[in-house]
């Protein structure tokens, strides 16, 4: 596997993480306008990651939740839950 996609892959998780905490945290402070605003450019940021990795890669989910190019790519390897970062 490739360092770029272990690296785009390690840049995913951190946005998530971000997303969440950032999320939790507006559930409590949901007048908190700086939170709002962080939130908001995390999931853009999220998002535009998610984009590139999967024209590069191939979906990153199925059942609907990210297209394919064809062929069918959900069956090509790895899938992102097998990649060893180490």
């Amino acid at each position: 596997m490739d360092n770029d996609r272990k690296t785009m892959l390690m840049n995913l998780m951190a946005e998530e993480f971000t997303a969440i905490e950032l999320n939790l945290y507006l559930d409590t402070h949901p007048e908190d306008r700086k939170a709002l605003n962080d939130f908001n450019e995390t999931v853009e940021r999220l998002n535009d990651l998610k984009a590139q990795y999967e024209k590069r890669y191939g979906p990153l989910l199925n059942f609907g939740f990210s297209s394919s190019e064809y062929p069918w790519q959900w069956i090509d390897e790895p899938w992102p839950w097998e990649i060893n970062f180490a």
